[in-house]
């Protein structure tokens, strides 16, 4: 299972500076070339976790799936290095990342395997939420480079505002995982343990 991680990481590597070297000057041929290489990588890496059975062979297909969601995300951001596509690779890799770990989570039980889904969760809200945030403010630069310094002022305010909306959706993603923490006790230590919770998160 590890050599096979590692042989996935390694073309997963191998892509990112092919690709990246292409940048922005890349060509239709290129971009095509690109995702016929994905292809064959995505099709060696499920050929790969044929080998395996059960939980391992489950997570071997979805980061297999998830690497090849990224890759073709990366290879459009870099052959239409917009915006909007940087923001869809970095929620690609937010989404791959969650599906992997949810599925890492099904060797656990009870308890153990909720906190660890509410965790992959939270990671995953923290990234879209990062994402999200970075688009905005870079929309909102934009714009003002284009306008007056009162306009930059007000790409500063959306800036903060986007920030502001990350760090809120952040803080429910920690607060629902302490939450779930709290679940392995039972009475006053449960209800302390809430509370301080609800104090920590502000709720």
């Amino acid at each position: 299972m590890k050599t096979l991680n590692l042989n996935v990481i390694a073309l997963a590597v191998s892509l990112a500076l092919s690709t990246g070297a292409m940048a922005q000057s890349m060509s239709n041929n290129d971009y095509k070339a690109g995702k016929d290489k994905i292809a064959s990588e995505y099709k060696l890496a499920k050929t790969n976790c044929a080998t395996l059975s059960g939980n391992p062979k489950d997570i071997c297909v979805v980061e297999a799936k998830g690497k090849e969601k990224v890759a073709l995300a990366d290879l459009e951001a870099r052959y239409k290095p917009t915006r909007e596509n940087r923001y869809e690779a970095r929620v690609a890799k937010a989404e791959a990342d969650y599906a992997a770990a949810s599925e890492r989570c099904d060797d656990k039980a009870g308890n153990a395997k909720d906190v660890c889904m509410k965790e992959a969760k939270a990671a995953e809200t923290t990234a879209k939420a990062d994402a999200k945030a970075q688009m905005k403010t870079s929309d909102a630069n934009a714009t003002a480079d284009k306008t007056t310094a009162e306009a930059r002022g007000k790409a500063n305010e959306q800036a903060t505002e986007a920030n502001k909306d990350a760090t809120a959706a952040k803080l429910e993603a920690e607060y629902k995982v302490a939450k779930e923490k709290c679940d392995t006790l039972a009475g006053k230590a449960k209800d302390v343990c809430v509370n301080e919770a609800r104090v920590r998160f502000g709720k």
